[in-house]
């Protein structure tokens, strides 16, 4: 189809409304002044650019303290969450795959509704559940609240890979003298390695992100860095930092991916 100027106008257009803002929080990292929010002096002069925010992410300054630990909280949360999710995630996977009944389509039912309901339905259900309980909000309740919606992903994401598995190589590995435990851990699960690593960096990058259900489910002291930046953005003069360690989040993020693609170029039953 021969490209014309005004679908290179929207492609162009629809670049700059993605990645602009993503340019705009890197330059602000740099900036010299987290009062004004501005590069330039009272009267005009520019002031250049500052790595002080860098600088203090790094030393853990007391005044980034309380930003750092929501950042690490956020990571210990999202990495914990990740992985319970892919083994629950794969496991429903694999039971919607191999048997089929009417106690099926509820289990489908149930593993796919955490992805349309709304985010601040499930955070009001699931802190109903936690007061009906008697349960004080914090570390583990949040892990929970993680684990609940990224489990639907998981398991969606490696379902969409069994799709196209071809269970005649399990049947095959049975003639061939296996026990149902070596035939799932050196053939079928390296067939859907790709699928669970993809299902789980969606699970992390969910979990890190979400504001609205953990907004509903964390107690005193447990601020995730998305809920804590939600909180300063308006009122903090160390503003900065966020968009600094933003930055750095963005780089891992790219790495992430890059490794992502990496992994999905190996074939893990030959293992290279």
């Amino acid at each position: 189809m021969k490209r014309t100027y005004f679908s290179t106008f929207v492609l162009a257009l629809s670049l700059l409304f993605l990645y602009v803002p993503i340019v705009l929080v890197i330059v602000y990292g740099f900036i010299p002044n987290g009062v004004s929010m501005s590069f330039f002096g009272a009267k005009g002069e520019f002031l250049g650019f500052s790595t002080k925010w860098y600088s203090m992410i790094f030393s853990n300054a007391r005044a980034v303290k309380d930003l750092m630990q929501s950042f690490w909280l956020s990571l210990t949360i999202g990495g914990l969450a990740t992985v319970i999710s892919c083994v629950i995630g794969t496991t429903a996977a694999l039971a919607l795959h191999r048997w089929k009944s009417r106690l099926q389509t509820v289990h489908h039912a149930l593993v796919y509704t955490p992805l349309i309901m709304p985010d601040i339905l499930i955070g009001i259900s699931l802190l109903m559940l936690f007061v009906a309980c008697g349960v004080d909000c914090g570390f583990w309740t949040i892990l929970i609240a993680h684990v609940t919606f990224c489990v639907s992903y998981v398991a969606m994401t490696v379902l969409a890979r069994l799709q196209d598995f071809d269970d005649r190589i399990i049947e095959a590995a049975y003639d061939l003298g296996a026990s149902p435990l070596y035939a799932f851990f050196k053939v079928e699960l390296p067939i859907l390695m790709p699928g669970i690593i993809a299902g789980g960096l969606l699970a992390f990058t969910l979990s890190i992100d979400d504001v609205v259900i953990t907004s509903f489910v964390n107690g005193a002291g447990t601020n995730t860095f998305p809920t804590y930046v939600s909180s300063m953005v308006k009122h903090s003069r160390n503003l900065p930092a966020v968009f600094a360690l933003s930055t750095l989040m963005l780089l891992g993020t790219g790495l992430l991916v890059t490794l992502s693609k990496l992994i999905g170029g190996v074939d893990f039953k030959k293992g290279k």
